[in-house]
């Protein structure tokens, strides 16, 4: 019974029509992303709603921080996906079991530092920020018990990553909803019943943090078949460490450079007072969603890519780089032009309050409408790493994506200095990291697949 839900799960990457394949793997993917930022906006939602600009501003104002303290390890989960698919590509399924021992091993050991490191720098981070003195203490409290929801995380996205790399998004979308709807149960228990604030909804998060990641390691641990999980196996084997980070850590430098970036803009939002920093918060909510649909066609595009690429078909790979391309941005400007025709009805969910909403819909106006951008080059890099190029996505987005931010930031937004003309930052750097990832892209693609032939 076990093996046929497996076999179900499933999909053949390297055979067959791609279009149905890709979309059937994208879609859950990315809602189970959508879902988990959902739940994080509920977070703020709650908060906003039943305790005060001050709370929501903490809960908000540290997803930067979180993503500078994570991304490197989350890029290494990048790296374990395309080193299982490169092994299920190639039919090299005997060394699939040792790849996926190393690969929790490493995101054991990646979970409990997280926990130590975020715990140490929560308040010297928070203070080299800027964070109002009205909403720090608040902010340091829930980023350390955030924290403590990291082995639970790691565990998750490494494990989850491992099934990917098979074709098997749905299980992993099943865990996250079921986690997170627990998440806003917690919330309304600890926020209103319990009135815990800002440390109720940290805790529900921690809470459903270890709910996630148990059931992904209950999910390997019962595999049949060489992707089965045994604790005592869990070891490093060095020549699939050193390709995972081969991959992944470009991947994970650049998110790190690429929050450095929004940290610095998250400073200067800061500088607007709580008001700015609670509407802001709300309103980028909705860009986080369409991320979470690019993501899940880039993620598609790397998986498909990297089994193709192992299995030698070329032609394959580009048409998995244009069916991803064109299914996510069609999706997404979709959803966009849904969420700017009922913006003032969707901010209302996190806030009442006429001043943050004004700050809100400065970020709808100047960024959330122009979101699609970022995914015309995020499936481009996802693309780019099934083809083992990592370190080309990694040098170009912290050039274009973060460099240019820097620069906009200190030299040029001063000159004028609204907060519409800093949210402008965004799209102004989308568009250039765009043209220059996708130029790279054809240039890169044909070199590998020359490569690849004369081998």
């Amino acid at each position: 019974m076990h093996r046929q839900i497996h076999k179900q799960a499933e999909v053949d990457m390297i055979h067959g029509p791609l279009a149905k394949k890709i979309f059937m793997f994208a879609l859950p993917l990315a809602v189970s992303s959508m879902l988990q930022q959902l739940f994080n906006a509920a977070d703020i939602a709650v908060v906003g709603r039943f305790t005060n600009a001050q709370a929501m501003a903490a809960v908000g104002s540290n997803s930067s921080v979180i993503g500078l303290m994570v991304n490197l390890f989350t890029g290494l989960a990048v790296g374990a996906n395309v080193v299982v698919g490169n092994l299920l590509g190639a039919n090299h399924r005997s060394e699939i079991s040792r790849a996926v021992h190393t690969i929790m091993t490493v995101a054991l050991f990646s979970g409990f530092f997280l926990l130590l490191l975020g715990n140490l720098i929560a308040k010297p981070i928070l203070t080299l920020m800027g964070a109002p003195d009205d909403v720090i203490s608040l902010a340091v409290l829930y980023l350390r018990i955030y924290f403590c929801g990291m082995p639970a995380m790691m565990a998750y996205n490494f494990g989850s990553a491992v099934l990917r790399s098979r074709g098997d998004s749905r299980r992993p979308f099943g865990a996250l909803t079921f986690a997170g709807v627990l998440n806003v149960l917690l919330n309304l228990l600890f926020v209103i019943g319990l009135k815990m604030s800002v440390a109720g909804v940290a805790l529900a998060t921690v809470i459903s943090n270890y709910i996630s990641g148990g059931l992904i390691l209950y999910f390997l641990t019962h595999e049949e078949d060489e992707f089965r999980l045994d604790f005592r196996k869990l070891t490093i084997r060095r020549e699939y460490l050193r390709k995972m980070m081969y991959i992944g850590v470009p991947a994970g430098l650049q998110g790190m450079v690429f929050s450095l970036s929004n940290v610095v803009i998250q400073s200067a939002v800061n500088s607007f007072g709580a008001d700015c920093i609670a509407g802001m918060t709300a309103a980028q909510n909705f860009d986080f969603i369409s991320y979470c649909l690019m993501n899940g066609f880039a993620q598609a595009a790397l998986t498909f890519t990297s089994q193709n690429y192992g299995a030698r078909d070329c032609e394959r790979c580009k048409t998995v780089w244009r069916l991803s391309m064109a299914m996510g941005l069609g999706l997404d400007v979709l959803l966009l032009a849904v969420f700017m025709l009922s913006r003032h009805q969707l901010i209302r969910i996190f806030t009442t309050d006429e001043n943050v909403i004004r700050y809100a819909m400065y970020r709808f106006e100047y960024e959330v409408s122009l979101h699609f951008l970022c995914g015309s080059y995020e499936i481009t890099a996802g693309a780019l790493r099934g083809l083992n190029r990592s370190m080309i996505p990694a040098l170009i987005s912290v050039f274009g994506t973060c460099l240019v931010r820097l620069v906009y930031v200190f030299f040029i937004f001063p000159r004028v200095g609204t907060p519409q003309f800093l949210i402008m930052v965004y799209p102004v750097t989308w568009i250039i990291t765009s043209i220059l990832m996708n130029t790279m892209y054809f240039r890169v693609r044909e070199r590998a697949f020359t490569q690849l032939g004369s081998a």
